[in-house]
C-alpha cells in the first residue's frame, strides 16, 4: 500500500515559486526552481537558500546523555562542548555504516542527533534500543523542527542582516540559539555545499515568515531559492558523501577513508569496537577498495553503479557522478582498487554503456573554497 509523502512546512511556498517536486526519502522536496546550474553558481558565488525540514532531529538528555551518546556512536561525544557540533557515524555490530550524523551539543546534559531523511527511523529505533542501562531519554523531535539553510559566501552578510547573534564568534561546526528576523532558532555553522553557511532549526509554525525574511535580505546579495539537485552537485565537487552510495552497511568509516571519526581512545566500550579495530588494521596493510575522485576527459556522464575499469578489467565502481558546474566536466566519486587509487593514475576509464571513457584519478574534494 502506497502512502503519500510528507510535506514540509514550506511546502506551499515552493509550489507557488514553481519549484520541481520529486520524492525524496518519503518527502515532497523542491528538486530545482529553475535553473539547477543556476543554483549551483549562486551558492558558489553569491548565496543558495535551502528547505532541509526532511532531515531527522532527535533529542537526547539525562544525566548520562553523553556517556550513552559515545556508547552508541563512533565518535567521542563526552568532548564536544557545549554549543558545538560534532560529525560522527552510528555503526552495526559489525562495523557497517548505519548513518553518518551530526550531533550538538545543546546544554550541559542535552544534545540533538541530525540523521539523514532515509534513515531518521533506522536511527531512531537503534538509539531507543541502545539506551537501556543509561540515566538518559531518546526523543523523536522530527516534528518540533523546520530547517532552512542558507550557503554561499553571502551567507553571512545576509545573515547579520536579520540576526545580532554573534555570528563572528561561531565557528564551523559550532551552534547557538538566537533569534533570526523575530524567530527563535538554533543557528548552526554546518553545511553540505563546501561553502560557508549557517542552517536554522526553528519551529514548523515560523519557517514561511523565516523563509521570506531571508529571501528579502538575501535580495541585495544574490540569494536564490535552491533545490536538492544543485545540493547534490555542490557536495560531490566538495567530496563530501552521501548514505547510500559512499556510505553503506556494507562499508566500514575505514572502508570509506573516513577512519578519523572512530575514537577508539575514548572511555568505555561502544557499539562496533572489535570489528572496526579489525577493519582500522585492514586499511593501514591492505586496503581492498579506496575512495577517489575521477574527473572526464570527454564530455560523457557517470552514474552511480557503472564500472571503473582498466586494463580491460573491472576495478572499481562508480558511486556518485554529475556534471560539475564548477569545473565544467563530468565528475565522479568512486570505488577502486588500492593499485588505481593514486591520483594522476592512468588507464583508468568509466564503462559508460559498453564504451569505455577515459577518466583521471584525483584526489578529493574536487572543490575546496578559499578561505
Amino acid at each position: 500500500m502506497s502512502t503519500a509523502p510528507r510535506l514540509t512546512a514550506l511546502d506551499a511556498l515552493h509550489r507557488s515559486l514553481g519549484a520541481t517536486m520529486t520524492d525524496f526519502a518519503g518527502w515532497d522536496m523542491p528538486l530545482r526552481y529553475a535553473s539547477e546550474r543556476d543554483e549551483h553558481h549562486a551558492v558558489r558565488t553569491r548565496a543558495g537558500l535551502f528547505d532541509l525540514s526532511h532531515m531527522g532531529e532527535i533529542t537526547v538528555t539525562g544525566p548520562e546523555a553523553a556517556a550513552f551518546l559515545s556508547y552508541a556512536l563512533v565518535g567521542n561525544i563526552a568532548t564536544v562542548g557545549n554549543g558545538r557540533a560534532r560529525y560522527t557515524m552510528i555503526v552495526q555490530e559489525d562495523g557497517g555504516i548505519v548513518d553518518d550524523l551530526i550531533v550538538y551539543r545543546l546544554g550541559e546534559t542535552e544534545y540533538m542527533v541530525v540523521a539523514n531523511a532515509g534513515n531518521a527511523q533506522i536511527v531512531l529505533d537503534a538509539l531507543t534500543e541502545r539506551v537501556g542501562g543509561f540515566d538518559a531519554e531518546v526523543r523523536d523531535d522530527r516534528d518540533a523542527y523546520a530547517l532552512l539553510a542558507v550557503q554561499g559566501p553571502e551567507s553571512p552578510a545576509i545573515m547579520k542582516a536579520v540576526t545580532d547573534a554573534d555570528l563572528d564568534g561561531l565557528k564551523y561546526y559550532a551552534g547557538l540559539p538566537g533569534t533570526v528576523a523575530g524567530v527563535p532558532a538554533l543557528i548552526a555553522r554546518t553545511g553540505y555545499t563546501g561553502e560557508d553557511g549557517f542552517e536554522l532549526f526553528v519551529a514548523p509554525e515560523h519557517a514561511e515568515a523565516l523563509w521570506q525574511a531571508l529571501t528579502e535580505a538575501g535580495a541585495p546579495h544574490g540569494l536564490i531559492p535552491c533545490g536538492l539537485s544543485c545540493r547534490d552537485t555542490l557536495r560531490l565537487e566538495a567530496g563530501m558523501p552521501l548514505y547510500g552510495h559512499e556510505l553503506t552497511t556494507a562499508l566500514t568509516p575505514f572502508d570509506a577513508g573516513l577512519g578519523r571519526v572512530v575514537k577508539f581512545e575514548k572511555e568505555g566500550d561502544f557499539i562496533g569496537r572489535e570489528a572496526l579495530k579489525a577493519a582500522a588494521e585492514r586499511a593501514e596493510t591492505a586496503p581492498p577498495r579506496k575512495l577517489v575522485g575521477l574527473i572526464a576527459e570527454g564530455r560523457r556522464v557517470p552514474r552511480a553503479g557503472f564500472p571503473v575499469v582498466a586494463d580491460g578489467k573491472v576495478i572499481g565502481e562508480v558511486t556518485s557522478g554529475a556534471p560539475s558546474p564548477t569545473l565544467g566536466k563530468p565528475i565522479a566519486m568512486a570505488y577502486v582498487d588500492a593499485a588505481f587509487a593514486a591520483p594522476g593514475t592512468g588507464g583508468v576509464g568509466v564503462d559508460i554503456r559498453g564504451t569505455h571513457e577515459p577518466y583521471e584519478v584525483v584526489a578529493l574534494p574536487f572543490y575546496k573554497r578559499q578561505k
